[in-house]
């Protein structure tokens, strides 16, 4: 019979699984409690959320929510980065903490509705930022007008340094 803390314990996972944009499962052996605390700080800014669930409790989440299983990956201490806006940034802080810290290994993640490996993760952290790819996408539909409005303008400008050449030219006769 499950008590009343693990199953409210399962129910707080359910609710983090169903409201991130993704995970990402971390073995966090061999780091301090000053660098844990580093990297949830890195993780809170990029807009995520470290938590540490245990593995037997996740397992139950996921199948009362009919999720892939992710048995390969639950094996050991695994601290949960739950991607909360968006999972890029998230994949990006707990990467670049990664390259600082060797004993943070990815071990995999979970992303819409299907479990990814290590690579997969890496490869996310390695995409630009929702913001990032505003900018680019505004400056792809700013430059077409730039140009244009640069061609509207050259025949008054054109006009205008003739009429300056000429007054300059009468100024100096």
């Amino acid at each position: 019979m499950p008590t009343d803390a693990k199953s409210a314990k399962v129910a707080e996972i359910k609710d983090r699984l169903t409201n991130s944009e993704g995970v990402i499962l971390v073995d966090f052996r061999g780091l301090s409690v000053k660098d844990m605390q580093d990297f949830r700080a890195k993780v809170r800014d990029a807009g995520g959320e470290v938590k540490v669930y245990k593995n037997t409790l996740t397992e139950i989440a996921l199948r009362e929510l009919a999720m892939p299983t992710m048995d390969d990956y639950l094996v050991g201490p695994t601290g949960f980065v739950f991607a909360l806006e968006e999972a890029v940034a998230p994949a990006k802080a707990t990467m670049d903490f990664a390259k600082s810290h060797a004993a943070l290994e990815v071990k995999g993640g979970f992303l819409q509705n299907s479990v990814v490996d290590a690579a997969t993760v890496k490869a996310i952290a390695a995409l630009p930022t929702r913001e990032e790819l505003l900018a680019t996408l505004m400056g792809m539909l700013l430059n077409p007008l730039r140009g244009f409005m640069a061609m509207a303008n050259a025949p008054a400008s054109a006009f205008a340094r003739t009429l300056q050449a000429v007054a300059d030219q009468k100024a100096a006769a």
